[in-house]
């Protein structure tokens, strides 16, 4: 039997001999014993197996995939289709919808007065939007925000 399990992962964490993977679907965590070459924010689809005897550290045994996750904050407003989702929303609420292609937009509706905030939140939580990313296949987060609006679009 063996305990080697393939995923995708997002990392964490790099020194020269070790890295953090953390999987993205179940949010387990596991140290390498050497590191093969990642970056941070890196997204990984990989099979990964413990290292004997303790099977406390973790080795990569294949990587399938590999690309760079980014978030960016841009000046540009939400879309039109984003300001029609937030008008639908109570304040607080939050929606999702697939992006034609690849991805997704989560289009929140803030307080007024938070809406800075809530941007401020999405981009704090830098591990959880960035594992987001890495489920949904895509490189790059842009988060767009007016007052009362906040959308957050998972691109390729």
């Amino acid at each position: 039997m063996t305990d080697d399990k393939q995923s995708t992962f997002l990392v964490t964490h790099v020194e020269s001999e070790s890295a953090v993977l953390k999987d993205v679907h179940d949010g387990q965590v596991h140290t390498l014993s050497s590191n093969p070459g990642l970056d941070v924010d890196d997204a990984v689809e990989a099979t990964v197996a413990p290292d004997p005897p303790m099977e406390v550290t973790y080795q990569v045994i294949e990587v399938a995939d590999r690309w760079p996750l980014s978030i960016e904050r841009t000046e540009e407003p939400p879309t039109v289709q984003e300001r029609e989702l937030a008008a639908e929303l109570s304040v607080g609420e939050l929606t999702r919808e697939p992006r034609a292609g690849t991805g997704e937009i989560h289009v929140l509706r803030p307080p007024e007065d938070r809406t800075d905030d809530a941007v401020d939140d999405v981009i704090d939580d830098r591990e959880g939007t960035l594992s987001r990313a890495a489920r949904l296949g895509v490189n790059r987060v842009e988060i767009r925000s007016e007052p009362g609006v906040l959308s957050v679009r998972y691109l390729p």
